[in-house]
């Protein structure tokens, strides 16, 4: 017995006539026909009672179209089941919760609005772990610290670039200044990211320092963001950080510009190379750039606190009304200002001078 056949005879016993219901299921009539003498053949039963005009189901013809209707449904659910599944898309993306915040759940929603057959998995990795994820073709997507050129294959897109700023305890006394200079930071313990799992973190650090005459004390090593936001809050050190506009920070930590700043981390999007033409990725890719535009443009209209006091004295500097400003207008030769009888007697003295040096001459 075979699914079409079924079907065939579903339709003669809703029409109950031959040829309306080979006309609904574009069949001829003799065909039709031939198809459920077969049907009736195979069972051994007559399904259904021929008159000149109509069509009447036996009880055995009955029972087949309540079943047949039930199995019918069965299998066309089935049918739309395994379409779908075919048409899903499965996308594994690997980030890292500092850097992903506010950027990473804005792509994913709208990626998944418009594809809602599509299942994106979210893993949380370090960055040593997402290039691993990447090569191995485990990971579609990683979310992480890009680089400008090509790496092991890899296809990077840049995202958003973010400031690396100073995670102190909020009653050490660096949280009470505007801005933490490079010395500073090399006179206290400091937590950093593992090496391992973090090389571009480590080599940033490492050279900012170096780069302004320090040698950083490293007290301990921790293997994500939210472990060492703990230790900072917890007094064991401070931390150079690069924390995502909305990412959550412990109430007992405060976040301080650098000064110099350190070079920003550039995010980026990154997957293998040979995938570039991916449709799907090439969908989500943009999501991401999208959701990315809004950030560059909070981040970029505001000014960092030290960069805001220095053009805040720039300006008050070019004030007209500033003391340099009124140093600047001074003249080099200052006018004497003389009162009125000052200003006669000496014109006196001068015309009496005139008057002896000229009975001189006579």
């Amino acid at each position: 017995m075979e699914l079409r056949q079924l079907r065939y005879f579903v339709a003669v016993a809703e029409e109950r006539n031959i040829s309306r219901a080979a006309k609904r299921i574009f069949l001829t009539q003799p065909a039709l026909s031939r198809q459920i003498k077969a049907l009736e053949e195979e069972l051994g039963q007559c399904l259904l009672e021929r008159q000149a005009h109509s069509i009447t189901l036996t009880p055995a013809g009955e029972t087949l179209l309540h079943e047949a209707r039930a199995l019918l449904v069965q299998a066309d659910a089935l049918a739309e089941k395994v379409r779908n599944r075919a048409q899903s898309v499965r996308l594994v993306v690997g980030y890292a919760p500092s850097l992903a915040a506010g950027l990473l759940s804005a792509a994913v929603g709208s990626f998944t609005q418009k594809h809602p057959q599509a299942q994106v998995e979210l893993f949380d990795l370090s960055t040593a772990e997402m290039l691993a994820g990447l090569e191995n073709g485990r990971l579609d997507v990683a979310l992480t610290v890009g680089e400008a050129r090509e790496r092991r294959g890899l296809h990077w897109t840049p995202l958003v670039r973010s400031a690396l700023q100073l995670a102190v305890p909020a009653t050490h006394a660096l949280a009470g200044q505007a801005v933490v200079s490079p010395a500073e930071v090399a006179r206290e313990p400091l937590l950093a990211y593992c090496q391992r799992d973090y090389p571009e973190y480590w080599e940033g650090l490492i050279a900012w320092l170096r780069g302004h005459g320090q040698r950083p004390r490293i007290a301990a090593e921790y293997d994500g963001v939210d472990s060492l936001m703990a230790a900072v809050e917890s007094g064991l050190g401070v931390a150079v950080v690069a924390v995502r506009p909305g990412r959550f920070v412990p109430e007992g930590v405060r976040l301080r510009p650098l000064e110099p700043a350190p070079e920003p981390l550039c995010i980026a999007a990154a997957l293998r190379s040979e995938r570039r033409e991916d449709r799907v990725l090439a969908v989500f890719v943009a999501e991401l750039q999208q959701a990315s535009k809004a950030l560059r443009g909070e981040e970029f209209a505001a000014v960092p606190p030290a960069e805001a006091g220095r053009k805040k004295a720039d300006a008050k500097e070019r004030s007209p009304h500033s003391p340099s400003a009124a140093r600047r207008r001074t003249p080099d030769v200052v006018p004497r200002v003389e009162s009125p009888s000052a200003e006669a007697g000496r014109k006196k003295g001068l015309a009496k001078g005139r008057s002896s040096e000229g009975a001189k001459k006579r």
